[in-house]
């Protein structure tokens, strides 16, 4: 039970009206200028929001800014985002990993066009049932864009509640009584501001390590602090050693240059996006007889030196490449320029096609395939 639990209800509104307003106060002086919040005294845009909140999940803000500047020049509303081609969605999104939120971020877009005439809803029961938007991202949305008083809780956030209230239950398992907890100290005005202070605190002051806590505005109130354990906090439970899978790529180039990519099925792992033809991942790296047969077509493939490695959520992957010349097409489809125009509807024949080198770099690629690609072409 947190200290916060034991004390009467009328203090504990108290004590949450003062942690509201001191770290309101310090957000209208410390505030992060980020490309998607509105500036001060703005009404924020609620397409705005939902974009960077859904590109924000499971990646830093960092990596978000050069996505989201070139999404909202290039799909500056849900309208724009509804009629785009998914293929050019997901070449945008290239890098940005989790793609399935690229494919939800699309399905969702057309949800608001056909369903709400192309305004986000402010309620936050009809915004859960958007694709890729969950109890977080929905809270987020109708606190900063609606100003509506519900919780929106990152990482940051999660770790400024469990030193405040120094919950001893490790995540993620105390997330349900982190959202309580916190739920408790929303103003019914300036939710949003009040979210994305909270956001901000963690990210600047009550960092993971080392946090700043006695330039803290909330440090009297923080029970973590008062004894002494707040880089103890918040407790994670221990993560499942991730297994190691290998397998072999095939990077076939004709006389051209022009390289032969395949599809990737739209559901699964890196659903929808683009890569070299691939063999079945194992425990052990297939060997040269069966490296063959697992080849797309026959011919002179040569396996390269160096190995291609990269880690997933749930796994590890180390990836064997192996490199042919082809004189003809005959395996693979025509030409494909891939990402000229939004009409483009990359008719991969066979889910086959030879692209162009100088078009690698805006084909819907994941890291991992551009990592194969390079060391193929090295």
């Amino acid at each position: 039970m947190s200290e916060s639990d034991r004390m009467p209800v009328t203090a504990q509104r108290s004590n949450a009206r003062k942690i509201a307003l001191r770290l309101l106060g310090w957000y209208d002086v410390h505030r992060r200028i980020l490309p998607w919040r509105a500036k001060l005294g703005e009404c924020a845009d609620p397409y705005q929001v939902w974009l960077s909140e859904i590109m924000l999940q499971q990646t830093t803000v960092q990596a978000v800014g050069p996505y989201y500047r070139k999404f909202i020049a290039r799909w500056p509303d849900a309208n724009a985002l509804a009629a785009a081609d998914l293929n050019a969605i997901l070449a945008a999104w290239a890098g940005l990993g989790y793609y399935a939120r690229a494919r939800n971020l699309h399905r969702a877009a057309k949800v608001v066009v056909d369903k709400f005439g192309g305004e986000f809803p402010a309620n936050l029961e009809q915004l859960k049932q958007l694709p890729g938007v969950g109890a977080y991202t929905a809270g987020a949305i109708a606190a900063i864009a609606f100003d509506l008083p519900f919780l929106a809780m990152d990482a940051n956030a999660e770790r400024v509640l469990a030193r405040l209230f120094a919950v001893e239950e490790a995540l993620p398992k105390a997330k349900t009584l982190l959202r309580r907890l916190g739920q408790q100290l929303v103003p019914r005005k300036r939710a949003g501001d009040f979210a994305q202070a909270l956001m901000d605190l963690g990210a600047t002051t009550c960092t993971p390590k080392k946090p700043a806590c006695r330039s803290c505005p909330v440090n009297m109130h923080c029970r973590a602090f008062k004894i002494s354990v707040q880089e103890l906090l918040p407790h994670k439970a221990e993560k499942p050693s991730r297994p190691l899978k290998r397998g072999a790529a095939f990077v076939a180039r004709d006389r051209s240059g022009d390289v032969l990519l395949v599809r990737r099925p739209e559901n699964g792992l890196l659903g929808g996006m683009l890569q070299p033809p691939l063999g079945p991942l194992t425990e052990q790296f297939p060997s040269l007889e069966h490296a063959m047969l697992q080849a797309p077509f026959p011919a002179d493939w040569k396996k390269r030196v160096s190995i291609v490695r990269h880690g997933f959520t749930h796994f590890e992957l180390e990836i064997e490449v192996y490199v042919a010349e082809v004189d003809s097409r005959t395996h693979g489809s025509p030409p494909v320029h891939e990402g000229r125009t939004e009409k483009d509807s990359l008719p991969f024949h066979g889910g086959r096609a030879w692209v162009a080198e100088r078009d690698l770099p805006t084909a819907a690629l994941p890291t991992l395939m551009r990592k194969i690609i390079a060391e193929a072409l090295s």
